[in-house]
């Protein structure tokens, strides 16, 4: 859901007018119109000042992504030669090797 539909319906909800909620919020209602239409990215301050104008605690969230990989990192490693590829998984196993066996010795060590 977009940001501007959060605030029209939550205003439409409680039947307020463009103009009251800007009123309680201390904005301008060309400002809330703007924001409801998507023709302007509000910042979080003013998201949530409508919200509370309106008696509702904004809530942010973050959720994981639904797959296992990052698109983004895969989308750099696609970009590399099959032969890079092979060397950063080779220093991939020489790091875990030198992690595990120092992890070993602190552990022998204790």
């Amino acid at each position: 859901m977009e940001v501007g539909d959060l605030i029209r319906q939550q205003r439409e909800r409680l039947g307020l007018s463009q103009r009251s909620l800007a009123r309680r919020a201390g904005t301008t209602q060309a400002a809330v119109s703007r924001i409801e239409r998507g023709l302007t990215a509000p910042t979080w301050e003013t998201v949530r000042a409508l919200l509370l104008a309106m008696g509702c605690e904004p809530e942010l969230r973050a959720r994981r992504l639904s797959g296992r990989w990052d698109p983004v990192h895969l989308a750099a490693l696609r970009e590399r030669s099959p032969a890079q590829r092979l060397e950063l998984a080779m220093s991939a196993n020489r790091l875990a090797g030198r992690l595990r066996r120092a992890g070993a010795e602190a552990a022998g060590g204790a």
